[in-house]
């Protein structure tokens, strides 16, 4: 199974920095700068893992996430929030999403949280 990502974010240089990254590591990537059709745009892909910004078009990432937790065959691809918010935990937390990674952040921590929360949730399915 291939593994991909799917990445929401209106700041093109994180889009483009966090594909190549990304594809480095044998990532199939996909991005979006707005979440308008969310549910339609995840199904069409089924990543493995969800980056969502807070800030992202139209709605926000806190209702982005809440409908995606609400859809039962997208409830349990997980999802890392990733903001330069302060208050990001609690962010993260509202929309139920399953981490967050703080912006800016370190290449390797992007990686190394993608990298669990796609286990895990391979740990769970198996």
């Amino acid at each position: 199974m291939s593994k991909r990502v799917l990445i929401f974010d209106d700041d093109v240089d994180i889009l483009s920095i966090c594909t190549y990254i990304l594809e480095e590591q044998g990532w199939e990537v996909q991005t979006s700068s707005h979440c308008n059709n969310i549910v339609e745009t995840v199904r069409a892909f089924m990543p493995q893992v969800i980056l969502m910004d807070n800030w992202i078009p139209d709605t926000g990432g806190v209702v982005a996430t809440q409908t995606l937790k609400k859809e039962a065959d997208l409830k349990n691809i997980p999802v890392i929030y990733f903001s330069a918010n302060n208050d990001i935990q609690s962010l993260a937390r509202q929309a139920g999403a399953d981490t967050y990674l703080e912006k800016p952040f370190d290449l390797n921590e992007l990686e190394a949280v993608i990298d669990k929360v796609a286990n895990d949730r391979e740990r769970i399915a198996s």
